[in-house]
């Protein structure tokens, strides 16, 4: 397997002045790179009974089916609002800046489902805080919170307490 960050590309000043963004992309187009991540986040969770992955849109849509396959388990896509066709659940949560919400169709996790939840990015946890909550209150259990890629220095595993978080990849700065 190669090593993941050096299939990152690092872009300064995106989206605003000040903020060094780690471009994915790079990595999603070499082969052995992506087969790297689907394998990485398979390995952690093998032995986890897992009824769905869950991934958050909309760079989670890219690895939460790969892995929902690799693990024998149901895909669950969570979005924006008035994305999803039949009666959603939904979740509003705050943001450093406003709020946003999430969405998932109502019958999307039963009572009692094991779910995976898969993103790209971990940084100040508000967005996998929130798909974790709607996936609780659907009655559903978190068995795991999945990221690529860890911004360890903005703290988002600290509002993610009480669940196995797992990264691929940790950058500190």
């Amino acid at each position: 397997m190669p090593d993941l960050k050096t299939l990152i590309r690092e872009v300064p000043d995106f989206p605003k002045p000040g903020i060094l963004f780690y471009d994915i992309t790079t990595l999603l187009k070499d082969r052995a790179g992506l087969r790297g991540v689907i394998d990485g986040l398979k390995d952690h969770y093998r032995d986890t009974q897992v009824d769905v992955v869950l991934g958050i849109e909309a760079r989670g849509f890219i690895f939460a089916p790969a892995l929902a396959y690799a693990l024998g388990a149901g895909f669950v896509p969570v979005r924006k609002p008035k994305k999803l066709p039949a009666e959603c659940v939904r979740v509003t949560y705050d943001l450093e800046y406003g709020t946003d919400t999430l969405e998932m169709h109502k019958d999307a996790v039963r009572q009692g489902d094991r779910v995976l939840i898969v993103d790209d990015l971990l940084a100040t946890g508000g967005t996998a805080a929130a798909a974790a909550r709607m996936v609780e209150d659907a009655g559903g259990v978190v068995v795991g919170l999945g990221f690529v890629v860890e911004l360890t220095f903005l703290g988002g595993r600290g509002r993610l307490s009480g669940h196995d978080v797992f990264s691929l990849l940790e950058y500190d700065k």
